[in-house]
Formats: C-alpha cells, structure tokens, sequence
C-alpha cells in the first residue's frame, strides 16, 4: 500500500476567508499559492504533514447547502477546554446546527458557509490527535467502508461494527478515519472530500489502477482536466488522488 491520507478539501464561495476561520479555529496557518485555493496548516510545516491532515479549501461558483456525507470533528482536553473552545469559534463566525446527533457527547456547529461539524467532549481516544481528532464519512454499511479504505491506505482499522467503524495511521499518530452508519443518505457529489497522496508521488497511475481493483470508480464533478484523478470509494463518496497527470 502507498497512499496516505493527506488533507480535508472544502468547497467554499469565499476560500480565502473561510481559510481564515479555520486558520483560526485550528490555531494553524494560511496560505495561498494560487487564486481560488487556500491552505490551512500549522506554522512552519512542511507538507505532508508527518502526524496530522492540513485542510484544502477550494473556491467554487454555488457550493451545495444541503447535508454533507463527511465532517471533521475536533479534539478537547477537558470540559473547560470545551466550553471555551465552543464559545471561541461562535465568536469566530460558527453558528449551531441541528444534525440530529442526540445524546452523542459533542456539540454540532456550521462554519460560516455553512459546513457542519463537530466539536467533541473529552475522550481518552482523541487526546494525541492534534486539534483534527476525527474525519467522519456517513455511509450505508461502516464494515463494507471499513474493508474499501482499510485497503486503499496504509491505515490500520481499530474498531468494526455494523453502525461504526474507526481507522487511523499505522503509524499511529493524526486523525481518526471513521464511518458512521446513516440513513437516508444524499446521492449528490460532496462538498468535503478527502485527498490521498501516493508515495512515491509518481505512483498515482499504479496507485488508481489497484483502487479501481479495489472497488473504486473514475468520478466526473466537473474537474475539467487536472493533475490530480478523481475517484468514489464503493458508496460513491468522491475522493482524489493526488500527483502528476
């Protein structure tokens, strides 16, 4: 296996300021290469990042404004840490959302284009993560996801069942991959999508060839030609992977 998961990629109307908030939210840094793309991750780090993902976010003309399959969720230390972490992103320009989730022990907000995510009560699980504890997808079936990027990555799967299922680098350190069995899920392309890297870069053609073996399928949202090749997993979540055409 040669691929690891590299970034989060967000679609935003505004990429340069909702690259500001979650610069802020995370404490990292931003910067932008090129007109449309901003990049958000800590101070002084190269890319990829060792023991973390960064976040991507891309301008797009009408981002969707429905529910959205993958979400990030963020760590805390204590409930203190909580509390002071939630009130800091409203103050940032975070709104609350209602996403159903219940008496699950995290509190649900929408960045200021409106993409859901989570922050999270203290768990022993999460506290070596960095502030990204968890990218969650919502799937049809958590063990199928669990066998599809158990494969594609040189992550290591934690935890099975039929509702959940939770992956993370083999080498231990970063975010949390889960899959949360979810009904109803929406058939329309994603506004978060993951981004995988090949090592060495140059093996993407291999690397899509043995995805496509896997399982994969070629995608078309309207990338136009790009360096990067655009798949779905077997539930149909799109997903790139990066390198040169």
């Amino acid at each position: 296996m040669a691929l690891r998961l590299v970034q989060v990629n967000f679609k935003a109307r505004d990429d340069s300021a909702l690259g500001r908030f979650w610069a802020d939210a995370l404490d990292w840094g931003v910067s932008s290469s090129e007109p449309g793309a901003t990049s958000v991750r800590p101070v002084g780090s190269a890319w990829p990042l060792p023991a973390a993902v960064s976040v991507d976010v891309i301008a797009v003309p009408d981002p969707e404004t429905v529910k959205y399959r993958a979400h990030i969720e963020l760590a805390t230390t204590s409930p203190a840490h909580h509390a002071e972490l939630v009130a800091r992103l409203e103050e940032l320009g975070a709104t609350p959302a209602d996403v159903g989730l219940g008496g699950f022990p995290r509190t649900a907000l929408a960045d200021p284009e409106g993409n859901v995510f989570c922050v999270l009560e203290p768990q022993e699980i999460y506290r070596d993560t960095g502030p990204i504890a968890a990218v969650v997808v919502n799937c049809a079936d958590p063990r199928a996801m669990a066998r599809f990027w158990g494969e594609a990555m040189d992550w290591t799967v934690h935890e099975v069942t039929d509702d959940h299922a939770r992956l993370r680098s083999a080498k231990g350190v970063g975010p949390y991959l889960e899959f949360l069995r979810t009904s109803h899920l929406k058939d329309r392309w994603n506004r978060v999508h993951l981004d995988l890297l090949p090592y060495p870069v140059d093996g993407k053609a291999a690397e899509v060839a043995r995805l496509e073996a896997l399982g994969a399928t070629l995608a078309d949202v309207g990338q136009g030609d790009v360096p990067w090749t655009v798949l779905a997993d077997p539930e149909g979540n799109e997903f790139c992977v990066l390198g040169p055409a």
